[in-house]
């Protein structure tokens, strides 16, 4: 309040945080899921001078539909995933949030329902909360897969508009069979609904396991999203995308957006990272392995898993998490309290970020921490 004026907030948005985790400068900040490489030095240079490049006509506005960015995007998903991809399918935006909230403007709204899965990313609610649509969630089962029989009555009774899953998902890691996808695109369909298949983390998928976009040609409801912060190292550089069955969705987008949404700046920088795919993707492996070698030591100490195609591992169970999370920030290591009650996430880091974690784990737990995960792990 300044001079007895109120301001006239939304009653909603009265004593709401901001989304966020904390950002601390610790040797191993491993709660975020951020990829832990530096970019190749050879990259940066040629993203240095592709800015320059941009930089010369920041006078002028951007192009507006992003379009050689947006073919360079339907280019590489059409590779990694192995499906045709067209740029009319494609949309990009300031991050796979942006590329959501657009989504939650073109299909939600006063009157219409969202529905997704807990436990999941915790930014759809305020999507919905943002764009005044209702939002509802139903439980995953034990081992955080979707029910899809409670899943398919949900989406039946309640017909929403909205219909959101993570593959792999946020923050449990799993992966939804690619028949469960295909079941819920029919259902949601059925019910004149839109599938969105979040696949922030797609590029982390183990060996065999499909992209959603590889079932958009038989699907019009469906749109998966993704991001270039995770697998591309770009966090900092916001860039996010979607690949829709119908294009007409991508022109709902454009009516949506904001104008000029994507800088020039942004858009080279990505263009440029695109073109470099394949050095990027090395980083990737490397992260899957390290990946699957931190979760076999977790499950040798005696923790539970869950199995994740994804750069992070949901991992406990403790009795308090926050202790267990306070005492590794002790040590010098960030990891993030989410999801179920007793559990903790770690995100993959580089080889020797990921060993100070297992020391850190270790001293904190200490000499009867076996004893103690077994024994958590037989309550539930």
């Amino acid at each position: 309040m300044s001079g007895g004026f109120v301001l006239p907030i939304r009653d909603d948005l009265v004593g709401q945080e901001s989304y966020g985790a904390p950002q601390l400068d610790v040797a191993a900040r491993l709660n975020v899921n951020e990829n832990p490489f530096d970019l190749p030095d050879d990259l940066a240079e040629a993203m240095g001078r592709a800015v320059a490049e941009a930089a010369i006509s920041l006078n002028r506005y951007p192009d507006r539909d992003a379009t050689d960015l947006r073919l360079a995007l339907a280019e590489y998903v059409a590779r990694e995933a192995g499906a045709p991809v067209d740029v009319s399918q494609v949309w990009a935006a300031n991050g796979s949030n942006e590329v959501m909230h657009q989504l939650f403007l073109a299909f939600g709204g006063p009157g219409r329902l969202a529905i997704t899965f807990d436990p999941t990313y915790s930014m759809y609610p305020e999507y919905a909360r943002d764009t005044f649509t209702e939002f509802a969630t139903y439980s995953r089962t034990e081992d955080f897969a979707v029910d899809i029989p409670v899943a398919l009555a949900a989406i039946a009774e309640r017909r929403p508009s909205i219909v959101v899953v993570t593959s792999p998902n946020n923050p449990t890691g799993t992966a939804l069979p690619i028949q469960d996808l295909t079941t819920l695109a029919e259902g949601a369909r059925l019910a004149g609904a839109m599938l969105i298949v979040d696949e922030a983390y797609a590029e982390f998928r183990h060996d065999g396991v499909p992209s959603a976009v590889s079932l958009l040609a038989d699907h019009p409801n469906m749109v998966v999203t993704r991001t270039m912060s995770k697998a591309f190292a770009l966090a900092g550089a916001r860039l996010g995308y979607c690949v829709a069955a119908d294009p007409a969705v991508v022109s709902t987008l454009m009516v949506v957006r904001l104008p000029y949404h994507l800088s020039a700046v942004t858009q080279a920088v990505a263009r440029t990272a695109l073109a470099h795919a394949d050095v990027l993707q090395a980083q990737v492996a490397l992260l899957r392995r390290e990946r699957d070698s931190l979760a076999a030591w977790l499950v040798e100490e005696g923790l539970r898993v869950s199995p994740s195609d994804a750069n992070f591992l949901l991992f406990g169970t403790f009795p308090d998490r926050d202790e267990v999370w306070r005492g590794l920030l002790a040590r010098d290591v960030l990891v993030r309290q989410t999801g179920p009650e007793g559990w903790l996430r770690v995100s993959i880091g580089t080889p020797e970020e990921n060993d100070r974690f297992r020391s850190a784990l270790r001293d904190v737990l200490g000499a009867d921490h076996e004893g103690q995960g077994r024994r958590e792990d037989d309550r539930s």
